[in-house]
């Protein structure tokens, strides 16, 4: 019974060690590292993410509302 339960949990936590999360980035941030964060996760470069958060910030309050919620909800990253 208790080998059992090791097995399970050594086969979780090697699940949990391959799972991509998205997390605001701690080293490349300008602000909160929500677009950093974005970048590493779809493994493309920041910059353009930050420009597609500026244009809907200029078009309308979209990106202002989008970043912030994304602030909220994305959890630091290690």
């Amino acid at each position: 019974m208790q080998i059992e339960n090791f097995e399970r949990l050594k086969i979780r936590r090697i699940m949990d060690t391959n799972i991509k999360r998205l997390t605001r980035s701690l080293s490349d941030r300008k602000i909160a590292g929500v677009c950093g964060g974005m970048g590493r996760y779809f493994a493309v470069d920041s910059t353009p993410i930050r420009i597609i958060f500026l244009i809907a910030l200029l078009l309308g309050s979209v990106g202002f509302w989008a970043y912030l919620i994304c602030w909220l909800v994305m959890p630091e990253g290690e």
